[in-house]
């Protein structure tokens, strides 16, 4: 299987990198009460670190915002994802407990400030992509049944014509969420140039995968000079 990402993303930001883990055998549960601690952890220190007012001038939030922006997609409608969790962090809210995987992967990206995903690769049978969207496209919203059709040259990730994450980072398709019976996943990191939080959280995710999930991973990093990997 192919993961790409079309060159035309790159003349959007040059510097931005794609950090792909494949995690294989992983053995995913109900949050223990250690999973949770690090999340609450995780929390805490974002509302000690971070100004609610100042979040959009975090580096990665602003860079996310930038490339949406240059994409045609507008930030303040499609709120980059991982932007509606922290600003609800940043109010006093507490992340819901959905499942170890997912509540790991949200603790990971509040530690390092970074947009992570997981996608179940059971789900997925064709080649993916970051690309901009075209006619047959198709994207299944969380909790759907039926599929919706998917504005054209939008800047989405693919498996085949299949949605993903519809506007790059705002919101994941119900086709292939991580759940309790989840056990081979790719995990899709997005950072930019020589920044520690993009090598931390990759490090914290292969941890995991291995001391928690008790699974085994391979790692790539897909940028400008790497515009496709094959595993």
């Amino acid at each position: 299987m192919k993961y790409t990402v079309d060159p035309k993303v790159f003349e959007l930001r040059e510097d931005i990198k794609f950090g792909i883990i494949i995690g294989k055998g992983l053995q995913n549960s109900e949050t223990t009460d250690e999973d949770e601690s690090r999340l609450r952890r995780a929390e805490e220190h974002m509302r000690s670190s971070i100004q609610q007012e100042h979040l959009r001038e975090v580096r990665n939030v602003a860079l996310y915002r930038e490339v949406m922006t240059k994409a045609g997609i507008n930030p303040n409608k499609y709120l980059v994802s991982v932007e509606a969790m922290f600003k609800r962090i940043l109010k006093g809210g507490n992340l819901p407990k959905i499942n170890a995987l997912v509540d790991l992967c949200n603790a990971v990206s509040v530690e390092q400030v970074i947009s992570l995903g997981g996608h179940d690769l059971d789900d997925i049978t064709q080649d993916m992509e970051v690309r901009f969207s075209r006619t047959e496209d198709r994207f299944l919203p969380f909790g759907a049944e039926d599929y919706e059709p998917v504005d054209e040259n939008e800047l989405v990730f693919t498996s085949g014509n299949i949605v993903q994450t519809r506007k790059w980072v705002w919101r994941q398709s119900e086709h292939g969420k991580m759940t309790l019976n989840s056990s081979n996943i790719v995990f899709q990191l997005v950072g930019f140039g020589d920044d520690s939080s993009f090598d931390d959280a990759m490090k914290s995710i292969e941890a995991l995968v291995v001391d928690r999930f008790k699974g085994d991973f391979k790692s790539f990093v897909v940028d400008v000079n790497n515009q496709s990997i094959e595993f």
